[in-house]
């Protein structure tokens, strides 16, 4: 298809603008500490939205209505886990973030075990966002490929270069208000398109849920004890729990959004509070696909993720399609550049480099390696035009990394007898522990694959038992966490 002008003007002025307020909102970041933790100055308000928009990408906005349509809610009972990762997370992670001035969640590492442990799991993160976030961006970019008619790397090089310039700019500061801007954008899109289908139905609401009731649409929980099942109860609940440790207990990409509250309470309370503004935005995306599968009477399309495109593409005046891809580049733009530059300058830069670098130093260089990252998931974009399983099974390999990295966090934090050649050995059992179940198993003895919803607990359980197994056969002077 090809976008209506004003569709087109929409969707051009919300970049523009977007990309105008972030470099704005960030001009008075000229010092480290407020380039990479905006002064620690974010009210707890901010801290939820950011964290919200953060974790929601285009996937998310049309992937959600088309798990819906073509199956169930079950999708909900992972969020039930996200609720309760999020307190673990307040309960035992925060209070460690905030003795002292941290830059980075991994110079926590390097507090109790040194620099193998910090090194290895900050190398990890720039790994997995660079593939991560380059595949999200692929995905936004797609879509405004296939709905404006124009080549898809001229929307990667658009939108690529606008998340660089505003984070360039502004630093965190910028990603943080415009993530908080956009979250309400993107959800404003959904609740438009939620007015446009309850409008086009052809029965009403009540009369929809109860067909989708009948049909089984509207089941959420599954209590059967399947490890090869991505979403049941346990499945959610447990491995929603150890996801969330990862992407928010851990990953710098989440863990920065934290560190830049005023106190530690602040940041408790708005990662507490994003679990449950979470949930009912799943919900909302959730009854989107019912409803759509209510319009269209149930017809089959080649993938769900088609589902919300198509609507928005035939249902809506030209307008209101500028805004939802406007919603849809929302959700995608919310880059992990800036934190990204954190971990080069802070975990790289400073103590494997120039341990005594200036500021101006440290800023030139968080600088330069924000338009480098940047260019790299651009380029990452690019690649997955063509090779986007390939990518995809890449960043799989990747993620089974987060469990060994939650392994070493819980080591450091809940024990006192974890070395840091234990806690290597350990994770190196995790990433082996978790790439077996869902891997080799299957591959050299038949097994069925365990769900990825497990990948991250397995490997967390196990770097946590070998760790403290070999950290007491191997034992070696420390310095102990404070």
């Amino acid at each position: 298809m090809k976008l209506p002008l004003e569709a087109l003007l929409v969707l051009v002025a919300y970049v523009v603008a977007i990309t105008a307020f972030g470099t704005w909102m960030g001009r008075r970041g000229r010092s480290v500490q407020q380039y990479f933790l905006a002064g620690r100055t974010v009210p707890w308000w901010a801290i939820t939205a950011c964290i919200v928009a953060t974790e929601t990408s285009t996937l998310t906005f049309i992937g959600a209505p088309g798990m819906a349509y073509t199956g169930n809610w079950g999708f909900l009972q992972l969020v039930f886990g996200y609720v309760v990762g999020r307190l673990l997370v307040s309960l035992i992670l925060i209070p460690a973030y905030f003795k002292g001035e941290l830059f980075t969640s991994y110079e926590l590492l390097q507090r109790r075990f040194g620099t193998p442990v910090r090194t290895t799991s900050a190398g990890i993160f720039l790994a997995y966002r660079t593939l991560g976030d380059g595949i999200r961006l692929h995905a936004a970019a797609l879509v405004l490929s296939v709905a404006a008619g124009v080549p898809e790397w001229w929307c990667i090089v658009g939108l690529g270069a606008a998340m660089i310039l505003y984070t360039e700019e502004g630093g965190v500061a910028a990603t943080i208000w415009t993530d908080t801007v956009q979250m309400f954008v993107y959800l404003a899109g959904a609740l438009v398109c939620l007015v446009a289908v309850v409008a086009a139905l052809p029965v009403s609401v009540p009369e929809a849920l109860a067909s989708a009731q009948a049909a089984g649409k509207l089941q959420v929980l599954d209590f059967g004890f399947d490890m090869t099942r991505p979403f049941t109860f346990w499945a959610g609940l447990l491995g929603g729990v150890f996801l969330t440790l990862a992407t928010h207990g851990t990953d710098h990409y989440l863990v920065q959004r934290l560190l830049v509250a005023r106190s530690e309470r602040e940041a408790a309370l708005g990662l507490s509070l994003s679990g449950f503004v979470v949930a009912a935005q799943f919900a909302l995306f959730l009854l989107l696909g019912t409803l759509f599968w209510s319009f269209y009477g149930g017809r089959p399309f080649g993938r769900g993720d088609e589902v919300l495109p198509t609507f928005v593409s035939t249902e809506l005046p030209g307008v209101w399609t500028g805004f939802i891809l406007a919603a849809i580049v929302a959700a995608a733009l919310s880059p992990s550049l800036n934190s990204m530059a954190s971990t080069t300058v802070r975990d790289f830069y400073l103590p494997l480099v120039n341990p005594g670098a200036s500021e101006a130093s440290q800023m030139r260089v968080a600088r330069i390696s924000t338009v480098l990252w940047g260019v790299l998931q651009m380029g990452v974009a690019v690649l997955a035009q063509n090779v986007d399983s390939a990518l995809s099974e890449g960043l799989a390999a990747l993620g089974y990394a987060s469990g060994p990295v939650v392994g070493a966090f819980l080591l450091g934090i809940l024990t006192t007898g974890a070395t840091s050649r234990g806690t290597m050995l350990g994770m190196l059992a995790g990433l082996f522990a978790s790439l077996f179940a869902a891997k080799l198993a299957p591959a050299l003895l038949g097994w069925p694959a365990v769900a990825w919803t497990w990948n991250v607990a397995i490997g967390t359980v196990a770097t946590l038992l070998v760790g403290a197994a070999t950290s007491r056969v191997l034992p070696e002077r420390r310095e102990a966490y404070s």
